[in-house]
């Protein structure tokens, strides 16, 4: 463990007060002697259980189970659903399962080229979020290229007609 993960549980410590300072005492009373520190994840995840209402975790895990990328740039959506997922570990048994999950709630536009690369079987989510950010990219910079292109046909085609209406006024074939 590293000992950064010990003077975090301290430093948050005293950042506790009243009842959380008192829970905190308690549990870290309750923990068996001679066993190695606490890990952030388990004071955290501790901390969670005692403090956080049944229904607000369900809430929170129904939230994570209907998260979509939507109008979030891949960031926002990456870190919503790592703020989510603590509520909803049981649906992510495995790396694959939470590549799946994540691939499962990208915007259309990356999403089939994220869903085949969850295929690979060396993809964790870490690469998946890279990988699902570039084709975005590649996605949108396709989408702009076609459409600057579409706009030039479209001047062009609109300035032939006004070369053909002001040659039509003056008389011209």
């Amino acid at each position: 463990m590293r000992a950064t993960e010990v003077e975090e549980i301290e430093l948050a410590s005293y950042r506790l007060k009243g009842v959380e300072y008192s829970w905190f005492e308690m549990w870290e009373y309750s923990r068996e002697e001679g066993i190695p520190p606490a890990r952030w994840s388990e004071f955290a995840d501790a901390f969670i259980d005692h403090f956080l209402p049944a229904e607000t975790k369900a809430d929170r895990a129904v939230e994570f189970k209907t998260l979509k990328q939507g109008s979030k740039n891949m960031w926002e959506y990456h870190m919503e659903f790592v703020r989510l997922s603590k509520y909803a570990i049981h649906m992510m048994p495995t790396m694959e399962a939470r590549v799946r999950r994540f691939v499962q709630g990208l915007s259309p536009l990356v999403i089939n080229e994220a869903a085949t690369a969850a295929l690979n079987s060396d993809m964790n989510y870490g690469k998946m979020v890279a990988f699902a950010q570039a084709i975005k990219a590649q996605n949108l910079k396709h989408m702009m290229e076609q459409e600057g292109s579409s706009r030039a046909r479209s001047a062009g085609n609109l300035g032939d007609s006004f070369k053909g209406g002001r040659s039509a006024f003056r008389g011209g074939s």
